[in-house]
């Protein structure tokens, strides 16, 4: 059950009766994992800083390596999830090395699915590609922020 919402209102509970059941099904038959968060930088700040969105992104993608790094060590445990291990391995077996990947092009066909369904619903203008709602960056760009 959702952590705060379901202790306050009975009536807000999971989708699915069985989340990760539903979540590992809809990705093996769409290659899918829906995007759980997005990060954005006001086009006023880009235009300032042109050089804000490879340097958030490049801050991003290190957090995420550290952070896989020690769940890789095993030698001390980072948290107190039994099994660990087996997870990190199974989500890897599952869904590539990369699985929570950044950037346009690892997202593209979530992205597109997303606008896609959010049209669909009449909540937006039809859909052109997810590039447009994404500032390119041009990896070439990222090699200075190391």
């Amino acid at each position: 059950m959702p952590s705060l919402a379901g202790k306050r209102n009975p009536n807000i509970g999971w989708l699915f009766p069985d989340p990760i059941g539903a979540g590992k099904d809809y990705y093996k038959r769409t290659g899918i994992f829906p995007i759980m968060h997005v990060t954005g930088i006001r086009r006023t700040l880009v235009e300032q800083h042109p050089w804000l969105p490879a340097a958030v992104l490049k801050a991003f993608e290190r957090s995420k390596a550290k952070c896989l790094e020690e769940l890789e060590d095993t030698s001390t445990s980072k948290c107190t999830l039994p099994f660990v291990e087996e997870q990190l391995k199974a989500a890897r077996e599952l869904m590539g090395h990369d699985f929570w990947s950044y950037g346009l092009a690892p997202n593209r066909k979530v992205l597109e699915t997303f606008l896609r369904h959010h049209h669909g619903q009449g909540l937006s203008a039809p859909p052109g590609h997810a590039g447009g709602i994404v500032s390119p960056l041009d990896p070439r760009e990222l090699h200075h922020l190391k």
